[in-house]
């Protein structure tokens, strides 16, 4: 299973179409909050990902234009893996992990995704893969624009942080 995971585009409708177009064959698409706008537009262009594509509320949003699927996401994959996904600002990422954690570990998720800090993070600790795919709009970390592509099989969990390259935006 193939999952794009987006956050943090703050009003970068182009970025956004940019990974669309570039990963057109995700079983599914995350966006972890703070780009309602162009979430907005690009799903009523497009409405053929309507089904696969999923947004969580981030604290810049207002809900009116996308209708947010939660303010959290679980869901169960293939394999026995698990996602937990929040925008992280009810976790207070920016101060760390511990309470997102705690959370995931809560409903027995082994997959916590999150956003809010528009830094980018990949790590697998205490059997957690935590994946913040960093911001598509305005990174903090001193990074290109970029995003995550996760894929659960068989075998196991392979996450990959993509940076845009100068120029393709």
């Amino acid at each position: 299973m193939k999952i794009i995971v987006i956050s943090d585009t703050h009003g970068m409708r182009r970025s956004l179409e940019k990974v669309m177009q570039m990963q057109p064959d995700a079983d599914m698409y995350l966006h972890l909050g703070d780009g309602e706008r162009e979430v907005h537009a690009f799903l009523m262009a497009n409405p053929a990902y309507r089904e696969k594509f999923h947004y969580l509320k981030g604290n810049c949003d207002s809900g009116f234009l996308v209708q947010p699927t939660h303010d959290e996401f679980v869901m169960a994959l293939p394999f026995g893996h698990k996602i937990f996904a929040a925008h992280g600002d009810r976790y207070q990422v920016k101060f760390g992990s511990n309470r997102i954690r705690y959370e995931a570990k809560s409903v027995g998720a082994d997959i916590i995704l999150f956003g809010h800090t528009h830094m980018r993070q990949n790590v697998y600790d205490d059997g957690l893969y935590i994946v913040n795919p960093g911001s598509l709009g305005a990174p903090r970390d001193g990074k290109r624009p970029g995003f995550a592509v996760i894929d659960v099989r068989e075998s196991g969990v392979l996450v990959n942080l993509v940076e845009f390259a100068a120029g393709m935006l």
